[in-house]
């Protein structure tokens, strides 16, 4: 017979310690927190010691949550407030988060619905002007051609 090659997958695993980001209609929607034990199959403990946006310790459904890749190691499971506040500064866990290309993304939404008429317009007046420069550096490199 063949040989079995046994890979790990590429899904993001439910665990102690993987952050989330928190969705839907709670009024953490939006903010971080991290997964501190496991409830069942649908739902987990998360605790969320993020500074600026504090998540209390609470029980929420997975279909609420959005698994990052981020994981906060050496999180013991139900580990308390300050034990999970100690190891998200350990291993730093904010700053990890804005180096991420899902928070830079997240920002730049932001940024584009605070826009005014005047900036949008101002935005697609530069996207224009860009456009004709890069239109213009392609019609020399054919004419070259």
């Amino acid at each position: 017979m063949g040989e079995a090659s046994i890979t790990e997958s590429n899904w993001r695993l439910v665990e102690v310690g993987r952050v989330v980001l928190l969705q839907g209609d709670s009024p953490y929607a939006g903010r971080l927190a991290t997964i501190v034990e496991i409830v069942d199959h649908k739902r987990v403990l998360v605790d969320g010691p993020a500074k600026g946006a504090e998540v209390p310790r609470h029980a929420v459904s997975l279909s609420r949550c959005l698994i990052s890749q981020l994981v906060v190691e050496g999180l013991p499971r139900g580990a308390r407030g300050p034990t999970v506040q100690k190891f998200w500064e350990k291993n730093q866990i904010d700053a990890k988060w804005k180096e991420t290309n899902w928070f830079k993304r997240r920002q730049q939404i932001e940024r584009r619905k605070a826009l005014t008429d005047f900036d949008r317009f101002k935005l697609m007046r530069l996207k224009k002007q860009r456009r004709f420069e890069e239109r213009l550096v392609l019609a020399k490199i054919r004419a070259k051609a």
